[in-house]
């Protein structure tokens, strides 16, 4: 039989092993809340993810390292609420998650076109130009990239007309229409009329998706064409066009929208 003087020292031995054993816990348990996610954290996060609920992404990752494998989810849902943000007209809100999208994946700098035109709604159009500047070195065909450049040249400090055509991004290549109307007019030698003419459909009663597409984006372009040159009520005119009657749910199509609202145009 064992003593009771060695039952009370393996008493204590298991007592102490017990408290470290603890301790170890408490701590194994405070670097997994700090570094990655419980059972029931991952689920809902998952869901989250699922979902679309960019703020509940984006609040349970923020404690996360960036060798997390949840990282990623946290990227993504910055950028997605930064399209989020900007399609509901918060433009301030959008460039500061597109901010923090970028700080996280700085390599997506140049691709990154959309913080360009938050810029341009936030009256950042220095910073736009700079951005659309960016774009060209990695998307070196298109129209709408030189177009936006162009109206971020016009009203940049010190900028005009003249110059924003005089510095006018030449392109030769983008195939869609009706793009190489658009960049003729916005370079100076074009028309209005021919813009049109190029959207022009077969049926305008009976629209194709393709057709309406044409429309949607012959009707923006000459509403920031008309707005670029001052020209406000021919700018409400197609502005009501593009986001309205032509209205398109892709990127550019929502951002027509986003342009009628915060240029307070409204449905007729």
């Amino acid at each position: 039989m064992i003593s009771f003087k060695v039952m009370n020292w393996v008493g204590r031995f298991l007592k102490i092993k017990r408290t470290l054993l603890h301790a170890w816990i408490l701590i194994g348990l405070s670097f997994v809340s700090a570094e990655e996610l419980t059972f029931d954290e991952q689920a809902e996060l998952m869901g989250a993810i699922q979902s679309g609920d960019y703020d509940t992404v984006i609040r349970m990752t923020d404690r996360l390292e960036d060798d997390s494998k949840w990282w990623r989810a946290r990227v993504g849902a910055m950028q997605r609420r930064g399209e989020e943000r900007f399609f509901g007209a918060d433009i301030d809100g959008s460039i500061d998650d597109f901010n923090a999208f970028l700080k996280m994946k700085p390599q997506e700098d140049p691709h990154h076109w959309q913080r360009g035109l938050s810029y341009y709604y936030a009256g950042e159009y220095e910073k736009g130009k700079a951005q659309f500047e960016r774009h060209q070195t990695v998307n070196t065909q298109d129209v709408e990239n030189a177009v936006w450049h162009f109206l971020c040249s016009v009203r940049a400090p010190g900028g005009s007309l003249r110059l924003a055509r005089k510095r006018f991004i030449p392109i030769e290549r983008d195939s869609r229409v009706p793009m190489k109307e658009v960049h003729d007019l916005f370079g100076g030698w074009g028309s209005i009329e021919a813009v049109l003419k190029a959207a022009q459909p077969q049926d305008s009663d009976n629209l194709s998706e393709r057709e309406r597409n044409h429309l949607c984006y012959a009707n923006f372009y000459l509403a920031l064409y008309f707005e670029a040159i001052g020209e406000t009520e021919k700018m409400k005119k197609h502005i009501r066009l593009a986001a309205f009657d032509y209205a398109m749910e892709h990127y550019m199509g929502r951002t027509a929208q986003v342009h009628a609202k915060l240029r307070e145009v409204k449905e007729d």
